[in-house]
């Protein structure tokens, strides 16, 4: 396996951190060889409130997935979440130079860069342009328009844009986690390439994405992504509740909400079988799911309100008519698909990476910002090496092997 052929996803959420190590498998599909999840420490509502925890926070996932896929990580792809994120439409055209007139890659990147020019805020910066359709002469719904003929190439884009800020911030966590970023990938572009089928996309979906401290919502329709929207609530209210509600610490909470959490009060368990240790640690008492589910069920609710109310705004009708995929780990909760189909009144279904060992909806995002780079062939490969184990530079023998496998590595590459 050639180290170059491998590319990093970095998803630096509320509250955790993921990382995968990923290629491309001969049918197409992703093989994963290394993952890494840590619990995120600086961040607040997606985000960077203290730099050094969140540094720290990245470099214990960097470093799992290094353990896992025996590779030292150099370089990401990191995901974008949509706060503060601005899609504006806007157009680049080129004539085609070559003497024979057929179109190629470098056309498609000089169509792309003029749609980039526009004039944005000073507090804001263009991330990337995510390509609608291609026009050449003037025959438009072109998806790839490379070895076509043609004089005259334009590219409906939507350009997106975030605040500087927010983004570099961001940006500065990652480098001083000691990694290169690679590229930055819309978490609303990632989600989509592993949740939506092409269909989907075509006549109309909504992705919900549940995190720690935000809702995404991202609504996608003719092939491409139309809208986002972010909501400043998410899975730690949840957890919030239970804290504040059962006088125990946050941490027994948030176990609570993964263990036992049921958002349909009517489907939990009324008996009182599991233990809590209140604030303090002094007392214990037993609750029950149902008990549970009366703190988490409301805020469900009011997630999925708000949610609701966003995407008839998207959609811009009074019903929606719209599919929604949800993901995130909210998502996992018992009762949560059926309760989210009564209020959303849609139909809902969950979505995951059909991937070994990272089928959950917790990966979604990681796992979409692998797939879409080796999918659209983004900014080349990671960089990253195989993984030495601590030896002796001044042994004589240590120094003649590490040559021996600088050679192997040489001759093989």
């Amino acid at each position: 396996m050639k180290q170059k052929e491998l590319v990093a996803g970095l998803d630096i959420g509320t509250s955790h951190i993921r990382v995968i190590v990923g290629k491309h498998r001969a049918d197409g599909t992703i093989n994963i060889f290394g993952v890494g999840l840590s619990p995120s420490e600086g961040m607040k509502k997606g985000y960077v409130v203290d730099i050094e925890q969140t540094v720290a926070s990245i470099n214990r996932a960097i470093e799992e997935a290094e353990r896992m896929a025996d590779v030292n990580i150099s370089s990401a792809f990191v995901g974008l979440v949509g706060l503060n994120v601005k899609l504006i439409k806007n157009r680049g055209v080129v004539a085609v130079n070559s003497d024979d007139r057929e179109i190629k890659i470098h056309d498609l990147e000089r169509a792309l860069e003029l749609a980039k020019v526009l004039s944005v805020p000073a507090d804001k910066e263009i991330v990337e342009v995510i390509p609608q359709e291609y026009i050449v002469d003037g025959y438009d719904g072109i998806k790839d328009p490379v070895g076509m003929v043609g004089v005259r190439l334009e590219v409906d884009g939507t350009v997106v844009t975030v605040s500087s800020t927010y983004l570099q911030n961001l940006l500065r966590c990652v480098t001083r986690a000691g990694l290169e970023v690679e590229g930055i990938v819309l978490q609303s572009m990632a989600n989509g390439e592993v949740t939506l089928t092409s269909d989907e996309k075509q006549l109309g979906a909504f992705i919900m994405d549940i995190g720690g401290g935000t809702t995404e919502i991202s609504y996608f329709k003719n092939g491409n992504l139309q809208d986002i929207s972010v909501l400043p609530i998410g899975g730690d209210h949840i957890t919030n509740d239970l804290a504040v509600g059962l006088h125990t610490s946050y941490y027994a909470a948030e176990n609570l909400k993964v263990e036992y959490g049921c958002a349909l009060q009517e489907m939990a368990d009324a008996e009182e079988k599991i233990e809590i240790i209140t604030v303090g640690g002094k007392d214990t008492k037993k609750v029950s799911e149902k008990d549970l589910a009366n703190f988490i069920g409301p805020r469900v609710q009011e997630i999925l309100q708000f949610a609701r109310d966003e995407m008839l705004r998207m959609e811009g009708s009074g019903r929606l008519s719209a599919g929604v995929v949800i993901t995130g780990g909210v998502s996992l909760m018992e009762g949560f698909s059926k309760i989210a189909e009564n209020i959303i009144g849609a139909s809902v279904r969950i979505g995951e990476p059909n991937l070994v060992g990272v089928q959950s909806p917790i990966y979604t995002t990681v796992v979409g910002i692998v797939t879409y780079v080796l999918r659209h062939n983004l900014g080349g490969t990671v960089s990253m090496s195989p993984k030495k184990k601590a030896s002796n530079p001044n042994n004589i023998f240590t120094r003649l092997w590490n040559k021996i496998q600088e050679w192997l590595a040489v001759i093989f590459e």
